[in-house]
């Protein structure tokens, strides 16, 4: 189902082969960045209430804090999910370590440099998540972040 795509790097990367490949919406072939982005597909491809699913298809203009400028953010899924009652729902999906989704703090053995690397990742990341949930709000959509919590929450 899952191959490796690039075997240099130190987390899981490949390319997806849905078995449901009419769920499916957007350009293949299907590339996971994680193995937590590749639990996620698998999750979207076998389990019937989701109705359609597609992978780095909507792109969010944001203004990036560390130079000022419009970038794009690609969000990592696009979903419609239907309720206990039938009722289809959109979402966008970020997918990221728990580790990632909190301000970073130094703990006192971290090196400046790391702190400030792991700063400005946050700043990006949180000022792409609010141009999503503003993008979501305006289009119909309900943004959210899964971390590994989450997937081995609700996702088995």
């Amino acid at each position: 189902m899952a191959k490796k795509w690039n075997k240099k790097k130190e987390w899981k990367q490949g390319v997806f082969t849905p078995r449901n490949l009419s769920k499916y919406r957007g350009s293949t072939p299907i590339v996971y960045r994680s193995s937590l982005e590749l639990r996620v597909m698998r999750f979207f491809d076998e389990k019937p209430h989701v109705v359609s699913w597609g992978s780095e298809t909507i792109v969010i203009p944001y203004i990036k804090p560390t130079d000022g400028k419009l970038h794009r953010y690609f969000t990592d899924f696009n979903v419609r999910m239907k309720d206990g009652r039938g009722v289809v729902h959109k979402y966008v999906i970020e997918v990221k370590p728990h580790k990632q989704t909190i301000p970073p703090t130094n703990h006192g053995n971290k090196k400046p440099k790391t702190l400030l690397y792991e700063q400005l990742a946050y700043a990006i990341n949180d000022a792409k998540w609010e141009a999503a949930n503003e993008w979501c709000n305006k289009n119909g959509y309900i943004f959210t972040i899964f971390t590994e919590i989450d997937i081995n929450k609700y996702m088995k």
